[in-house]
Formats: C-alpha cells, structure tokens, sequence
C-alpha cells in the first residue's frame, strides 16, 4: 500500500514538473501569437491585445511583401523533397536491413560515417555540380539533395530489423520476391516510422535556410526563411509583422504534426511493447 502511494505521488510530481516545463516552453509561441494581433502600441505595454488586431497578417498576405510566393516555393520543395526521401530511404534501408551481400555492414557503417560530415564544408562542390548541371538558382538545386538522408536510412533500417524474420522468409518461400516484399508487407507495417521520419524531414526542409540562401538567387524562388529574414531586415521595427510572418510560418509544422501524430503514437506504443 505504502509503495503504491509513493510511486503514484512521484508520478504526480514528473507530471507537475513536465507540465510546468510545457508551460515554460509554450509561453513564447504565445507570446508571438498575441504580438501578431496586437496594435504598435501595445507590443511592450500589455500581455494581451485590447482587441484582434487583423492588420498585420493582412499585410504580410496582400501587401507590398506577400508571403504567398514563399509559402508555394517552401510547400513544393518540402513535398516533393520529402516524399523523394522517405521512399528512397525506406527503399536503400530495407536493402540494409533485408538483403545479404558481400559487405553490407562496412557499406553501412562507410555510409553512415558521411553524417559526421558538416553540411558546410561540401557547399562549394555542390555548387560547382549544380552549375554544370544547370540546376543552381532553381528549386531542384534543393529539391534532390533533399531526397538523400543518411538519417533516414538509418532511422527506418532500425525499424525494419525489428520485424520478425518469420514474415519475410515465409513471403519468399511463398515465392514473392524483395520488390512484392517492400511493397506490400514491410512498407504497411512501417507506416508509424515512415510517418515519424516524414514529419521531421519536413521540418528539415520547411526550415532550411543555409541551402535556400547558398542556392537561390531570384527573389521569386525564395522560400518562407529567406522570406522572413528579408522581412524582418527590411523591417527591423515593425514587431507586430515579423510576429505575423512568424506565425504564418509554422502553420504547416502544426497541421503536419497533427495529422501524423496518430503514427507517432503508434511507432511510440509498438516499441514500448516490444521493449
């Protein structure tokens, strides 16, 4: 009795605690949110606006500096990015994880050992390949770098060496081979980890602003960072509209989380169980 009492008190202490670190962690996103529907006069006198202030968001979608351009720009390359990298990383990671051949362990480790590699120092090779290319200052000078994540490989081989052996071998001494294999038994049984890798490669994409602003020279290809930082330089006083810019830009973050969070779940509960 006396040991149930405790660990439900330590319980309701983690809980107090992470709900006041939730707190602490969300007050600044509020904090924007409010800015952005506030008057000028009211950014560093009051908490809360008087009244909705929809002036500012207004301006950042219909005025001189529209954000729809960047938001089209940022949602095709992190799509499209995306999408490229969850396939082909679900589809090199089941060749690691489901396939034998000579080597594939130094293969793995080689590969994996490129994540140690700074994103930076490989800038000006990029460069000179996009050029003879004929693909820097377009979108896919982002878009095909983007669909190659090492991370990705490795997250969703480590998903896939978790699935009993059992399936696939009985799948191919039915006679099905690896292609029928991925397709259509080990991809519906990774749905939880291809979601969770999606949602933060997303994110990856969504927030590049390093690669969009080596890459991209045409105003007109810029993307949500480059758009928000030209805005925030262009108006280093006008707070109520960098916290509207601010808040257009996570939009999709929040929708995307929502949407796959049910996965996130699932993949948490799965290695729970199997833990």
């Amino acid at each position: 009795m006396f040991r149930t009492t405790k660990t439900r008190s330590v319980k309701l202490s983690v809980t107090i605690l992470m709900l006041i670190a939730g707190l602490f962690m969300i007050v600044p996103f509020l904090w924007m949110l409010s800015t952005s529907f506030q008057t000028p006069s009211e950014v560093f006198r009051q908490w809360l606006p008087s009244k909705l202030d929809w002036t500012s968001h207004k301006r950042i979608w219909t005025g001189n500096y529209n954000f729809l351009p960047y938001y089209l720009n940022s949602i095709k390359i992190a799509v499209i990015g995306t999408a490229g990298a969850v396939f082909l990383s679900a589809f090199a990671a089941y060749g690691f994880a489901r396939t034998e051949f000579k080597g594939r362990n130094t293969l793995f480790i080689v590969y994996l050992s490129m994540m140690m590699i700074p994103p930076q120092v490989v800038f000006v090779p990029k460069f000179i390949l996009f050029n003879w290319l004929h693909i820097y200052n377009t979108h896919w000078a982002l878009i095909l770098p983007a669909m190659f994540s090492i991370f990705g490989v490795f997250m969703l081989r480590q998903f896939f060496l978790s699935i009993p052996n059992e399936i696939t071998e009985s799948a191919l001494l039915d006679g099905a081979g690896h292609f029928r294999i991925f397709f259509k038994l080990v991809l519906p049984l990774a749905k939880p980890a291809l979601a969770t890798f999606a949602i933060i490669d997303f994110s990856w994409q969504w927030n590049d602003y390093e690669n969009a602003l080596v890459f991209l020279q045409s105003p007109k290809l810029y993307t949500i960072p480059l758009g928000l930082q030209n805005f925030v330089l262009e108006n280093n006083v006008d707070y109520n509209g960098m916290m509207a810019a601010s808040s257009a830009a996570i939009i999709p973050m929040i929708l995307i989380f929502l949407l796959g969070q049910k996965y996130i779940i699932q993949g948490v509960s799965s290695s729970a169980v199997k833990g």
